[in-house]
């Protein structure tokens, strides 16, 4: 680490006092822990207060107005009322509704949003795998499906692209843009500007905050998406199972369930044959909620509040900086480049998310399932494949749609296709990446580890 670097290093030393304070499972278990994108980790002192919560009161089944209900009930609102306070969104323009995690925030709105013949559905192509799969009800209701690709080598959005398909809105229809604040796959911060620009175009913004918010301050009083899609274990690591969708209040009116639930009506009937939604969040959460947990993600946002964002995203950009200037060094004894990133090869709109393959001295990529059970015998936690964002992987591993579209077309390929036919079909081509990403409590050590295994491969 350059002197600069070092500096800034540590002016956030107060990380390093957290992690031995609250975090001290990680070095007493000499546990590398590089897949923050993966999954946050959680504080002792978040299980404390959740366990001390459910140890001295009793809480029952929110859906009552018996005691046990009421406290119940009184503390997921709570904790409702705190994700908008946490988010800087005016309770009278946001509400959130619970979820299992963001892809359950999704389907919500993939299901319920108005999409009609003419209608379009406006994505890019390093979204997740659970934005890509709105396309499948957009299509279903003959609303027309675009892609606006990332282009090599930084893989930033193609802006032209996107600023023509901007401008061609179905008018009088329905429209929706869904993108990621950062890509899961290359660690990409596309600009959150692109809101407004969708917006004064006539144009519904679905934004998945899900890799963002781990590191980066979300503030819903100046970004103003109609649809905000998170899950909370990414942010805090407990509870896992609670997600949430923050939408405008206003937009919840344009969306039309295709179900009701226990929870979502006020009124529904055997003989009579009707129903009706309640107003607001109520009509889109199912069923009972995982109500003991909810409290816990209050804990957790109060967390990550004392610690602060501007602590939490210098250490991880210092951490990345780090990371990508020594990758880059990396060269054989011919001078053969060691790792290939996917993503720009500095912190200048990028996250904690650095994404890579290796390659002999010869230019061969070497097998990412290899790396990672080499990585697993040095006890380091990383993930490799394509981290359920084809459209990344397809980009940044130069995996056609032609090729694609003769794959899918093979016999037997039409109802079944593994992940071997896969590689079949990509022969010669990597059909996977090594993925490291830094978080929360990472530190000089975690990086300083992942390098020195980087280092074992060059010949």
């Amino acid at each position: 680490m350059n002197d600069a670097l070092a500096a800034r290093y540590r002016a956030t030393s107060k990380i390093d006092a957290l992690r031995a304070a609250e975090y001290a499972r990680l070095d007493a278990g000499k546990q590398v822990y590089l897949d923050y994108t993966g999954g946050g980790l959680y504080a002792d002192a978040q299980l404390r207060a959740h366990l001390e919560l459910l140890r001295t009161q009793v809480f029952g089944n929110p859906h009552s107005s018996n005691p046990t209900s009421q406290a119940m009930t009184d503390l997921v609102e709570r904790a409702r009322a705190y994700i908008l306070d946490f988010f800087n969104a005016d309770p009278d323009e946001y509400c959130a509704i619970f979820t299992q995690n963001a892809s359950g925030a999704l389907k919500l709105v993939g299901e319920a949003y108005p999409f009609a013949p003419g209608d379009r559905y406006l994505l890019t192509f390093d979204n997740h795998n659970s934005v890509n799969g709105i396309r499948e009800f957009a299509r279903a209701r003959g609303a027309r499906v675009t892609y606006v690709p990332v282009m090599l080598p930084d893989m930033y959005l193609a802006q032209d692209v996107l600023a023509q398909e901007l401008e061609r809105p179905n008018e009088g229809g329905n429209n929706l843009f869904a993108y990621p604040a950062q890509s899961n796959f290359s660690g990409v911060q596309h600009p959150l500007e692109f809101v407004e620009w969708a917006h004064a175009r006539g144009w519904d913004v679905l934004l998945d905050a899900a890799a963002f918010t781990p590191t980066n301050r979300l503030d819903l009083s100046q970004v103003k998406p109609d649809f905000v899609t998170q899950s909370f274990y990414k942010v805090f690591g407990y509870p896992t199972g609670v997600g949430a969708l923050i939408a405008k209040r206003a937009i919840l009116k344009k969306l039309h369930r295709p179900w009701f639930a226990g929870g979502t009506i006020t009124v529904a009937s055997v003989q009579g044959d009707k129903y009706y939604l309640s107003e607001g969040e109520a009509a889109f959460e199912d069923g009972t909620l995982n109500y003991l947990a909810l409290p816990a993600v209050e804990i957790g946002l109060r967390h990550i509040a004392e610690i602060g964002y501007d602590a939490i995203h210098e250490r991880v950009m210092v951490l990345t900086q780090y990371l990508l200037d020594e990758l880059s060094a990396l060269h054989h004894a011919n001078g053969a480049t060691l790792a290939r990133v996917y993503g720009p090869l500095d912190t200048t709109r990028r996250g904690g998310t650095v994404t890579m393959n290796f390659y002999d001295a010869d230019g061969r990529a070497l097998d990412h399932r290899e790396i990672e059970r080499r990585a697993n015998a040095r006890n380091i936690s990383l993930r490799t494949g394509c981290f359920c964002n084809p459209g990344g992987g397809e980009i940044a591993l130069g995996i056609t749609g032609t090729e694609l579209s003769q794959c899918f077309r093979q016999p037997g390929h039409e109802a079944r296709f593994t992940i071997d036919d896969f590689r079949l079909c990509v022969d010669g081509k990597s059909s996977g990446a090594v993925r490291v990403s830094v978080g929360l409590v990472s530190n000089a050590s975690d990086v300083a580890a992942f390098l020195e295994f980087a280092r074992s491969l060059v010949k």
